[in-house]
């Protein structure tokens, strides 16, 4: 790009793993405009996630889903005045924003009937079912192709702990009796998609109990908000002694540290496994109703256990059949044993 913009805003995308998945191009902005204003527009809940990172000048925490939301938004971008805006959303709300905001130039994927709203953006590839899936960092990345940005030669997720957050971390683990040299199982039962993203508690309560007995390892349970139930259910019902993190609600910030710290994570197919990819930690992702196309990156310490079904991907928040054979087909043994199958692939147990 050949004249240098005095201040640049990105906006975000809405999901905490899409939110990761998109930090190369915050590098990429980061470098191809070391001069420039860097300003960052995300929901305010994923704040945590970018915390302590090197890549913004100024971040605007938001809510515009609603009309005052909305307004509030639009207030603040136009007294930030930027000369390009980069949307990571795909929604016709955000290019109005960004619009609306006074950006002088305005880039995003043509789609959602926003086209007209842009300055320029790529086309996503289309087939007779609809947008082909693609890998959401490589989709994201697109943008700085298109506006010819220098693409990083390592493209992986990246995020950032500071020394006070290490501090906190470490004060946790010290509450919870963990000592430094012990190996820790994370659990991320949980998440916010839907229901049709999650394993049962009861699989997760058993699998522990295979973790514990042959590994001897420590198990750390991460509940976000309104998974309570889930965590308690997986706690009391398990024999492996399990170290419940909900009742001292760890946010999006914090968990940073807590999963850095993992020899291994056991998750749904939720934002808590790309904080695992971003920190090199490995990970065995329980996947369900969802294309693993989307996330198909950074697999290099990543097992996908997906069950090749007639139904898989719907895409439904719920199982519109009823009966959640995608996830259910899943056992308890199958998890621990493709666990042990990525350590010894990567030497680690």
């Amino acid at each position: 790009m050949e004249n240098q913009p005095d201040t640049v805003v990105v906006f975000c995308p809405n999901w905490v793993g899409d939110v990761v998945m998109a930090t190369p191009v915050y590098s990429c902005l980061r470098s191809s405009f070391p001069e420039a204003k860097i300003v960052c527009v995300i929901r305010r809940y994923a704040l945590g996630v970018i915390s302590d990172s090197p890549w913004f000048d100024e971040i605007i925490a938001c809510d515009d889903r609603g009309s005052a939301g909305f307004f509030e938004l639009l207030m603040k971008l136009r007294s930030v005045k930027p000369d390009i805006t980069v949307l990571l959303r795909n929604s016709f709300g955000s290019a109005l924003l960004a619009r609306l905001g006074g950006s002088g130039k305005v880039y995003g994927y043509k789609r959602d009937s926003r086209s007209l709203l842009l300055t320029d953006g790529p086309l996503p590839e289309k087939n007779d079912s609809g947008f082909v899936p693609v890998a959401m960092a490589d989709y994201y990345l697109g943008l700085c192709r298109f506006m010819n940005l220098p693409i990083p030669a390592d493209t992986r997720p990246s995020l950032y702990i500071s020394p006070e957050l290490q501090e906190a971390g470490k004060r946790l683990h010290l509450k919870y009796g963990i000592r430094p040299d012990e190996l820790i199982v994370g659990f991320n039962p949980g998440a916010k998609f839907g229901t049709s993203k999650c394993w049962s508690p009861e699989n997760f309560a058993k699998v522990a109990e295979l973790f514990q007995e042959k590994w001897g390892c420590r198990i750390m349970l991460f509940a976000g908000p309104g998974e309570d139930e889930i965590a308690e259910t997986i706690t009391r019902t398990s024999k492996a002694d399990i170290i419940n993190t909900a009742p001292d609600r760890v946010d999006l910030r914090l968990l940073k540290y807590l999963v850095q710290r993992c020899g291994l994570l056991v998750t749904n197919d939720t934002g808590t496994r790309h904080y695992a990819v971003a920190f090199d930690i490995p990970v065995v992702v329980i996947m369900g109703p969802t294309d693993a196309a989307y996330t198909a990156a950074s697999l290099q310490k990543t097992s996908v256990i997906q069950k090749k079904l007639a139904c898989v991907p719907c895409h439904k928040k719920q199982c519109p059949e009823g009966h959640h054979d995608c996830m259910e087909m899943i056992t308890p043994e199958e998890v621990f044993e493709e666990s042990c199958l990525l350590m010894e692939k990567l030497k680690t147990v």
